[in-house]
């Protein structure tokens, strides 16, 4: 999420962690042959490279003697970098955000999770993912009471399930992060601090690592409990982590990090360089930003194109950028991580820069074009070696070389906002498998492409299908009379997107990012209908199931309110909950009829006047259940707050179904309508609860009926009318 919101790390406090620093920076500046004073910040989460060349080594000494006296300082550790079951996170380069709703990691129709295919997707578009965030919570969390651990222990197969899924990417070399929310503090208690919750689900689960949402660092405590769950469980937090908890962090987000002209250096990674730093500008289109700070400094990326149920794709040049630079990555990795890296290396053209990696006997050089144009011929002058061979690695091939006295220059051609790497070293060190790890790398060229257009990802509403046309409002519903009318809809923005899946274009993270109210106007012609008078209740939903036999192919959390297949006593005039949308549809087939549209549903709340509530424009006591008794009220229990066609129950009790399913392939989705008796406290990342007014329309990601069936969550039916009888 964002620092700028709830929850998260003042800027008082930023400044006091890093408050240590400015006495080792206001000790320098360094002072060149020129006398031009060298500006070294090293608060800065990347430290800031100089753009005249000349400063460039006087840089290099600032960067290490701040290295050296900063480890003295804090008397730094590296006990758990050197610890075998933590090596794998030095090495951890591409990162996939997952939502477990994505419909290419469950597949809802089949019922089955579908890792391989989604990593090998993430093999052909990506190069690959060495992990992924198992994101399971927000933004649905805080519809019904159930908390963040729920949340996994309600995924299909429960936990057993979801384990199964874990140890298939296991297989596929991919770790698998779990996510922790400490904002979760309004929805049900476990009895138990959250810390003995996480450490369980580790355990259960199987997991290597815990992303700290939110959070630039875990407590003490937090390693220790981990360690005693699962060995190798890493952390990595989302805020920028300080450096006194660097020791006991093998990862971090380096996320909305501001580079400079000439690409500066990871503090982090360059202050331990095992430590893994993951680049991340989630709402961007363009991520050669990342990308470069990335191959500059040896790190890694997070792939996000599913922002909780909002579709914001990589182009295709970035991704064949990635394509291209994560095996080398991981096939030097000994490199990336190693004490021989020396930033800024000299080159041959302006706008292109490049950082050295030595070790093994070997030297890698990783280069970025900062220009809009194509860079093509010599690039770097380098000290010849002799014996050494010369390869271009992102092409596949030997490199372009040419003697020049001592040195030897290297020539290639680095494409638009686009990355080079050379490497240098006697045949013997190349490894067996070299030549074919060459060819791969020439295949992945060919694919390289410089679009940079947004992919277009079309969502489609699910067609509603009228019932049968009834001349006369059956038993137990009201008419709703035809009407043109102009809507008027506010939906929260809470960066799950819209009705439009996609962000438009120009509406950048203002628009997607955020908390505030989005309104929408949409001019509908509605055809006479009758609705229900009341949402379907327990005792018509328990003749439903008597009369018809029906039997959710998903049976989890069906009725789960119910006791021995029957509703509590004295609750059968209770609105039915713990239905998903295909258990209402299910009923109002059976009943010969249907779900409201959107547009229904908001019409037969408002009346023709648009008013803000079914009964005025003012939130009133004694009008709905607003929750005063902690659970569902009887559906007549309220006929002050009947709607201006005599509905009840349209604001507060339960939020209702609506026939509103949509999907872009990626992210199924439905819109709920009228809030409910519940709402969670405590944090503004939960689901607006409580009684909703008529127009406010809430996102409701769908992942599978076990999760979608909800203690807040009813429904009604609609059928159609025939033209009124005259005179009537």
């Amino acid at each position: 999420m964002s620092a700028q919101y709830p929850m998260k790390t003042s800027r008082r406090r930023f400044l006091q962690q890093t408050a240590v620093l400015l006495p080792l920076v206001s000790a320098w500046p360094v002072r060149s042959a020129q006398s031009t004073a060298l500006r070294f910040d090293a608060s800065q989460n990347i430290i800031p490279a100089p753009d005249d060349p000349a400063q460039w080594p006087e840089f290099r000494t600032a960067l290490a003697r701040w290295r050296a006296e900063t480890k003295a300082r804090l008397n730094y550790s590296d006990a758990l970098y050197r610890r075998k079951e933590f090596a794998w996170a030095a090495a951890n380069y591409s990162c996939c955000f997952l939502m477990v709703c994505d419909e290419t990691f469950y597949d809802w129709r089949a019922g089955r999770y579908t890792v391989d295919a989604f990593v090998e997707h993430g093999q052909r578009e990506f190069g690959g993912y060495d992990s992924v965030v198992l994101w399971h919570a927000y933004p649905r969390i805080g519809v019904d009471e159930r908390n963040q651990f729920d949340f996994y222990r309600d995924l299909p197969g429960g936990l057993t399930g979801v384990r199964g899924a874990v140890r298939q990417f296991q297989r596929r070399g991919v770790k698998v992060y779990l996510d922790y929310n400490p904002w979760d503090t309004g929805t049900r208690r476990e009895g138990k601090a959250d810390l003995e919750s996480l450490a369980e689900l580790v355990r259960a689960l199987e997991a290597d690592g815990i992303f700290l949402d939110t959070m630039n660092k875990g407590g003490a405590d937090f390693r220790a409990r981990l360690d005693a769950a699962r060995p190798g469980v890493i952390l990595e937090g989302e805020d920028a982590l300080p450096l006194d908890n660097l020791h006991d962090h093998h990862a971090s987000w380096a996320q909305w990090f501001d580079d400079s002209p000439v690409p500066g250096v990871l503090r982090l990674k360059w202050f331990e360089r095992r430590h893994m730093q993951h680049q991340i500008r989630r709402w961007d289109t363009d991520h050669t930003g990342e990308l470069h700070a990335a191959w500059m400094n040896g790190s890694g990326m997070m792939v996000w194109e599913n922002v909780f149920g909002s579709w914001v794709p990589w182009n295709q040049r970035d991704r064949s950028l990635l394509r291209a630079i994560l095996p080398i990555q991981r096939r030097f990795s000994r490199l990336f991580s190693g004490e021989e890296w020396t930033p800024l290396a000299p080159v041959e053209q302006p706008g292109v820069f490049a950082s050295l990696w030595e070790g093994d006997n070997l030297r890698l050089w990783t280069l970025v074009n900062r220009t809009e144009q194509s860079v093509e011929g010599p690039l770097l002058r380098v000290a010849a070696r002799p014996g050494d061979d010369y390869f271009d690695l992102i092409a596949g091939s030997e490199a372009s070389t040419k003697s020049a006295g001592a040195a030897v220059l290297l020539s290639g051609l680095i494409p638009p906002r686009g990355a080079g790497c050379f490497l240098s070293g006697k045949h013997s060190h190349w490894g067996k498998d070299f030549s074919q790890f060459l060819k791969r790398q020439a295949r992945v060229n060919t694919r390289s492409v410089s679009d940079t257009a947004r992919p277009q990802v079309q969502t489609k509403l699910l067609g509603v299908k009228p019932t049968k046309l009834r001349p006369d409002v059956p038993d137990g519903m009201v008419e709703i009379p035809a009407a043109t009318l102009e809507l008027s809809i506010d939906m929260r923005v809470r960066e799950c997107g819209f009705y439009e899946s996609m962000p438009q274009a120009d509406s950048g993270l203002q628009d997607s990012y955020g908390f505030h109210v989005r309104n929408f106007r949409r001019r509908v012609e509605l055809k006479r209908f009758a609705m229900d008078e009341t949402p379907v209740t327990n005792a018509q939903f328990d003749r439903f199931l008597r009369a018809s036999s029906y039997r959710p192919r998903h049976s989890e959390n069906f009725l789960k309110h119910w006791r021995g297949g029957q509703p509590l006593p004295g609750q059968e005039d209770h609105p039915v909950v713990c239905v998903d949308l295909g258990d209402a549809r299910a009923f109002a087939r059976w009943a010969g009829k249907r779900l409201p549209t959107e547009e229904e549903w908001q019409y037969a709340a408002q009346g023709v006047d648009g008013r803000r509530y079914p009964w005025g424009d003012t939130l009133e006591p004694g009008r709905c259940n607003g929750g005063e008794t902690g659970t569902t009220t009887p559906v007549k229990a309220f006929p002050r707050g009947r709607s201006p066609f005599g509905c009840y129950d349209l604001c507060g009790n339960v939020w209702h179904w609506i026939e509103s399913e949509r999907s872009d392939g990626r992210t199924r989705f439905s819109i709920i309508r009228g809030g409910a008796f519940y709402s969670a406290k405590g944090s503004g990342w939960y689901v607006d609860g409580g009684p909703r007014p008529a127009n406010f329309a809430t996102k409701f990601l769908l992942t599978w009926p076990g999760l979608d069936r909800c203690s807040t969550i009813g429904f009604r039916c609609v059928a159609d009318l025939g033209t009124a009888r005259a005179g009537s």
